[in-house]
């Protein structure tokens, strides 16, 4: 059928769910992130409000020019325009203890949420994930993009996450040809003395790819003051012989069949790294090492192949739990892919790359913000218009389920209501979750 289209005077809104960000917003303390100086938060938070809709681009503040909604949730005096958002960030991006009080407000987030461990064996643990992920600026000429180990122009930013629930502990924006190593160290003692702050409960256990391998990582997580976290460090086999590790095995593996030609041995040896100091101690190093002497189309092979891998540790787990431990450390794959896919922050916008590292870091503050709602969307199993087993709610559901619910905004008198309609199956959720950020002021 034919709909007639037609127009109306009334305040109509597509992102009620902006007043939930807002009230996260007061509670980590952004809206104060420049201190008295109310045209510079008013850009923070701006640009904060975007980032928590899935958009990045300065031209987008134009939406919101005339949003009542979009500046009563946030707390703006006024929605700067897009030539001015882009003078103000780029005028706040030369102060150089912003991203120290943008990591505080994150802190803040997270001091405010149940970090979930990872259970083995009745043993707990707190997993916090470091990896570099690409971000793709293919024709682009800002500052800092250059060709990355991905084979594309971007940047090669740093990123930690906490819990199973992948809140973002810490993010660095990097030229796109530096090595993930360079600089680590630094980002992992900076990840430590933030965790101090957190109420965590049960032992760290840092989990890293193969391009850490290397002392000063190791050095960066030993023992420092009370911390003393776990690790798994994917280990580089540089020039190490196979046959060295497969004889090892024979000797030392657990061996398990997995098909006929496919034997994988799992064992633990004690060794030092080849770059310790003289007074370091040895560390365990679990090793796999797959024997196939028959392809998966059943053919026999000539001679047989050796695959190996290692990785180093503190832990006290069984080289099996190890194992499974690091090879979980791959979910933050998931979380990379659901800060540039679905809040898109992959392009950043400025030309300047102090500009664009600004940007990250409040991307990490809504980021969280996003977590935050949907994790309490699902410990109301009882609210969900839709039963669920999952885990953790994917950012994107979180934009279409929660913060893009359609309301009515009615001024009256000093107050400001928003209508949304009784049959949205969101609204019971929508309200509980208000009501306890509102309790949390």
């Amino acid at each position: 059928m034919a709909f007639d289209i037609q127009s109306t005077t009334e305040r109509l809104e597509s992102v009620a769910g902006l007043a939930l960000v807002g009230e996260v917003s007061r509670i980590a303390g952004i809206n104060t992130l420049a201190g008295s100086r109310r045209s510079l938060n008013n850009a923070l938070v701006s640009m904060f409000g975007l980032l928590a809709q899935g958009r990045s681009t300065y031209e987008e503040i134009d939406l919101y020019r005339n949003n009542d909604l979009f500046a009563q949730s946030l707390g703006l005096s006024f929605v700067p325009a897009q030539e001015t958002l882009r003078l103000y960030l780029e005028k706040l991006s030369d102060e150089s203890n912003l991203q120290e009080r943008i990591r505080s407000c994150n802190n803040a987030i997270l001091a405010h949420e149940t970090i979930t461990p990872i259970e083995i064996a009745g043993r707990k643990y707190i997993p916090v994930d470091v990896d570099v992920s690409t971000m793709d600026n293919t024709g682009s000429h800002k500052e800092g993009v250059s060709r990355t180990y991905m084979r594309t122009d971007g940047y090669s930013p740093i990123f930690s996450y906490i819990g199973t629930e992948g809140y973002m502990l810490d993010c660095e924006l990097r030229p796109g040809s530096q090595h993930c190593q360079k600089g680590t160290p630094e980002f992992l003692r900076r990840n430590l003395k933030q965790i101090k702050k957190l109420p965590i409960p049960h032992p760290l256990l840092f989990r890293m790819d193969g391009g850490n391998d290397a002392i000063e990582t190791i050095k960066a997580l030993s023992k420092t003051e009370d911390t003393s976290p776990f690790f798994i460090i994917k280990r580089n086999l540089r020039r190490e012989s196979l046959l060295y590790w497969y004889e090892l095995a024979l000797t030392l593996g657990e061996k398990r069949t997995y098909r006929p030609g496919k034997d994988v041995y799992t064992g633990v040896v004690t060794k030092g790294h080849p770059h310790a100091d003289i007074d370091m101690p040895e560390f365990d190093i679990v090793f796999q090492v797959t024997e196939r002497t028959i392809d998966r189309d059943g053919n026999c092979l000539l001679v047989s192949d050796i695959e190996v891998e290692t990785w180093w540790t503190n832990m006290y787990e069984t080289p099996e739990s190890v194992i499974a431990l690091y090879h979980d450390h791959g979910t933050s794959e998931q979380f990379h892919s659901e800060l540039k896919s679905d809040m898109g922050v992959e392009r950043l916008p400025s030309g300047k790359m102090k500009v664009n590292a600004l940007v990250l870091s409040l991307a990490m503050t809504a980021f969280n913000t996003l977590r935050l709602i949907g994790q309490r969307a699902l410990k109301q199993s009882a609210l969900l218009p839709m039963k669920t087993t999952a885990a953790r709610k994917r950012l994107r559901k979180v934009i279409s389920d929660l913060i893009c619910i359609g309301c009515k905004v009615v001024r009256h008198g000093r107050r400001w209501i928003l209508r949304i309609n009784e049959k949205n199956p969101w609204l019971p959720m929508f309200n509980e979750i208000y009501a306890e950020l509102l309790l949390q002021q």
